[in-house]
């Protein structure tokens, strides 16, 4: 089974930087891709970054490039978010999840196929 671990999550002045992690467990994830979503109050879920486990091919959405970077450690079966330069609209639960295929592109931004997720890690950026 399956399980997601958010964690380094807090407040931050705008401008600032926060990491977040995620330690994945239960299986092996080749084949999988990860991904970080968010959700602000009385917001829908949005996509933010996601990458593949083998072989690292990242997408990001279009308002945290440059900013925000997605990386994953194998031997740590973890995966980062680094999160640069961050301003008040980037305040949200920020959520990790998996899926068990390859997406490309904008197909990876619908969370429908992300059968797995954590439980979330609240970023707050004040400004």
């Amino acid at each position: 089974q399956v399980q997601l671990v958010e964690s380094g999550g807090g407040l931050v002045q705008a401008g600032g930087s926060l990491r977040l992690s995620c330690a994945a467990s239960g299986r092996t994830f080749n084949g999988y891709t990860m991904g970080w979503f968010r959700q602000a109050p009385g917001k829908e879920r949005e996509f933010v970054a996601s990458i593949r486990w083998s072989g690292g091919v990242t997408y990001y959405l279009n308002s945290v490039k440059g900013r925000f970077t997605i990386s994953r450690d194998i031997a740590k079966n973890t995966v980062y978010l680094q999160m640069n330069s961050l301003k008040s609209d980037d305040t949200a639960v920020y959520y990790c999840a998996a899926r068990s295929s390859y997406c490309l592109g904008a197909a990876c931004t619908n969370y429908l196929p992300y059968d797995n997720w954590g439980q979330g890690t609240q970023v707050t950026v004040s400004s």
